[in-house]
């Protein structure tokens, strides 16, 4: 039976347009890329389902755009906490929240708390936090979280709102959060990290992340999984990821990638 995966947060939309320095690491390698041969080589992996995540408003309008544009493409509208600055008048927040009723939306984020980079003021970090948790309940949408040395603040504002479902995106950080996570419903998303030889600490966390709350994701063009370690990372990449993970928790490929997969589909209600 051939497998099925999706890869939850991945950033192709932005090979088509030069809104951010993402755009110009697609071509980092000097490989000749489109969005269409990377679609059609994710295809080729298993891979037959993305979701690209929008990290300003201009970026997230480019993703719903992608998303309607090609099948088996859905998106995420977010601003990411680098961002939170540049976002803060009530008009782009109107046009934002407009984008959330968009077809093909299903998900709010990258969104979060970022203080290893310190690129956001935290009270605007935190504004544009608040304002995208309350954007997905309004639209009953999950979230895509982004969370780095910032877990302290985090979770008192995550747990000041009820019913939030989502994802702790590109999860690295510490077994205690891993556990209080899933305690809070969230689903742990693992990317290429995790097949890096300094990520041997990490393992005993990708290891026991409960198979029900797994999710797959490259963060593609960044975050190439070993033995590709130097090419850019493309959707393709989550089989890499799916076979270094069932081997670390001895699982069958085919089992992991049916738990992934289903797991995708409910949270972001892909069918």
């Amino acid at each position: 039976m051939a497998l099925s995966m999706i890869d939850t947060h991945c950033h192709v939309h932005e090979i088509e347009a030069s809104l951010t320095p993402v755009h110009d690491k697609w071509f980092a390698d000097g490989a000749e890329r489109t969005a269409d041969s990377i679609l059609a080589a994710a295809q080729g992996s298993g891979v037959d389902r993305i979701i690209v995540i929008g990290t300003s408003l201009a970026d997230s309008e480019l993703a719903v755009g992608f998303a309607q544009a090609y099948d088996n493409v859905w998106a995420s509208i977010g601003i990411h906490p680098h961002e939170a600055k540049d976002h803060r008048s009530a008009a782009q927040k109107k046009r934002f929240e407009a984008l959330a009723s968009q077809p093909k939306v299903v998900a709010v984020g990258e969104c979060g708390l970022d203080y290893f980079y310190d690129l956001s003021p935290h009270d605007a970090q935190a504004e544009l936090l608040r304002f995208q948790i309350e954007v997905a309940l309004t639209h009953n949408l999950p979230l895509s979280f982004h969370v780095r040395d910032a877990f302290e603040d985090f979770w008192p504002l995550f747990e000041s709102y009820q019913n939030v479902r989502g994802v702790l995106h590109s999860f690295t950080d510490s077994q205690a959060n891993m556990l209080h996570a899933i305690d809070q419903g969230l689903y742990i998303g693992v990317n290429g990290i995790a097949t890096f030889p300094s990520s041997a600490a990490q393992h005993v966390i990708y290891r026991t992340i409960p198979q029900q709350r797994l999710l797959l994701e490259t963060d593609a063009p960044f975050l190439t999984p070993v033995p590709f370690r130097g090419k850019v990372c493309e959707p393709k990449h989550v089989a890499n990821t799916a076979e270094f993970l069932a081997r670390l928790r001895g699982e069958s490929l085919e089992e992991l990638a049916a738990a992934t997969t289903a797991n995708a589909e409910a949270l972001f209600t892909l069918r």
